[in-house]
């Protein structure tokens, strides 16, 4: 299972890493494997304010549909586009070509009340 060290995590099984005042989304390696092959992400928050733990969107997969929640607060300011044509680099590469959005964060010591990688592992392995 494949966890990056430089990212935080929720118990949504989201990821986000931090880019100064902005940060990209994504859902975990974990997450895919567990939705299967996905089909269809629908994101259509692009410009809204969001507050932590709001759905910005949804990822269809054959077994089932699923919320996609935010991280932490902040404003979505781009969804990846190649997702439309695309959707399975998010089984492919869900911590590269697979990201989802990207935020400008409203506060980023939210992210100290995300999951650590080692915090992360220990969920997923429970």
């Amino acid at each position: 299972m494949n966890i990056p060290k430089d990212l935080r995590f929720t118990k949504d099984h989201e990821w986000i890493k931090p880019d100064g005042e902005n940060a990209v989304i994504g859902i975990t390696d974990y997450a895919q494997g567990e939705l299967g092959d996905i089909v269809f992400l629908e994101i259509e928050t692009q410009g809204e304010e969001l507050g932590q733990g709001e759905v910005f969107g949804t990822v269809e997969a054959v077994k089932t549909v699923s919320d996609l929640f935010m991280p932490v607060d902040g404003k979505v300011i781009e969804v990846n586009s190649k997702l439309e044509e695309k959707p399975e680099l998010v089984n492919k590469d869900p911590y590269g070509e697979g990201w989802l959005i990207k935020i400008k964060m409203k506060d980023a010591e939210h992210l100290k009340s995300l999951l650590t990688p080692e915090d992360y592992e220990k969920l997923i392995n429970a």
